[in-house]
């Protein structure tokens, strides 16, 4: 069988300090689905539709991670409220990022306990 590229992607590991604070702000702040943690070792595991997210402590600084998450929303505005509720600091308020043909991309940042970047964006479509 010939290799024809990547096609999908698994998982994505973002690195955190401390697990049980991660999956707390995660799972209950901002309603990540938790999947497990394994027992006994830093890492929680959340779904993403389909795409795992791996959060965990590195044991090594060779694999730890910086990545940008971008969380797709339905309504940046309310996400953004009712997160704020919750306690999450935005870096930003919704802005427009870019006129698409068929949409216009909005988003809106703040960052996890451990300063990872977090992105809520919405593709806004015309009205019919």
């Amino acid at each position: 069988m010939a290799f024809e590229g990547l096609r999908s992607l698994g998982q994505i590991h973002v690195s955190v300090s401390d697990v049980d604070r991660a999956v707390a702000f995660y799972r209950d702040v901002l309603g990540v689905p938790f999947l497990f943690e394994i027992p006994g070792q830093s890492m929680a595991f959340f779904d993403l539709e389909g795409v795992r997210l791996y959060l965990g402590v590195p044991e090594d600084e060779a694999y730890r991670s910086r990545a940008m998450l971008y969380f797709r929303v339905d309504d940046l505005e309310g996400a953004v409220a009712a997160l704020r509720e919750r306690g999450v600091p935005f870096d930003s308020e919704p802005h427009l990022i870019a006129h698409m043909d068929d949409h216009d991309l909005w988003m809106a940042f703040c960052h996890d306990p451990d300063g990872n970047n977090l992105a809520l964006m919405e593709e806004r479509r015309p009205s019919a």
